[in-house]
């Protein structure tokens, strides 16, 4: 996903789903805080989607499609203010252990029963190599990310609708979630994305692909 630094958020969203609903709850919180890049290669991963559309939204530009770039340009904008408040305003890893420990020890008070590592795979510590082949999928990443958002898609489609849906929601959970824990940058920044991807579409249906 665009929003970065973590297993990825598929393998999130997988640990979401094979929970409770209690639980789910309690993963979602942590996947919208997301947690503070502690070394060069994590930030990686929160950078990669910058560059990505920096330079899609400079392919646009060049081949004279200003809407498509200022699209893209505003997602670049959204990402990297993401990725400063990560930096400034998101918990430490541990601190997000923490966060999610005290509240499953709260669901339990409350009856409900919570195994002893649901809900916590998504803040485990991950080690050196995991951070490199982390920082080396998100540098592959930039390369497919850029040809696919230079040629997709071709016009508005219920696909082309599909496949910026699942990021707005993303970005409009994050960003409601961030105002709540008064995290200014990184609700900015989630509202950029947003306003990125409704963006892309309108160009879409007014600059179709030459």
């Amino acid at each position: 996903m665009w929003a970065g630094g973590r297993l990825g958020d598929n393998d999130e969203m997988a640990v979401i789903k094979a929970t409770p609903r209690s639980l789910q709850r309690v993963a979602l919180t942590s996947l919208l805080d997301g947690v503070r890049p502690s070394g060069t290669l994590e930030w990686v991963s929160r950078v990669a989607p910058v560059v990505t559309q920096v330079a899609v939204g400079a392919g646009h530009w060049t081949c004279g499609r200003r809407q498509r770039a200022l699209a893209a340009w505003a997602s670049a904008a959204g990402f990297g203010l993401v990725a400063w408040g990560l930096g400034a305003e998101a918990p430490t890893r541990a601190e997000a252990e923490r966060n999610i420990e005290q509240q499953k020890d709260l669901l339990r008070k409350l009856g409900t029963q919570v195994p002893a590592t649901a809900g916590t795979e998504t803040s485990m510590p991950r080690g050196r190599w995991w951070n490199a082949l982390d920082a080396l999928g998100s540098s592959i990443g930039m390369v497919f990310g850029v040809r696919s958002g230079l040629r997709r898609p071709r016009r508005l489609t219920v696909l082309a609708i599909a496949d910026e849906t699942p990021l707005a929601v993303f970005y409009v959970l994050r960003a409601a979630r961030a105002v709540q824990q008064r995290r200014p940058r990184i609700a900015a920044g989630s509202a950029l994305a947003v306003a990125g991807s409704v963006a892309r579409l309108r160009a879409a249906s007014a600059e179709p692909l030459r």
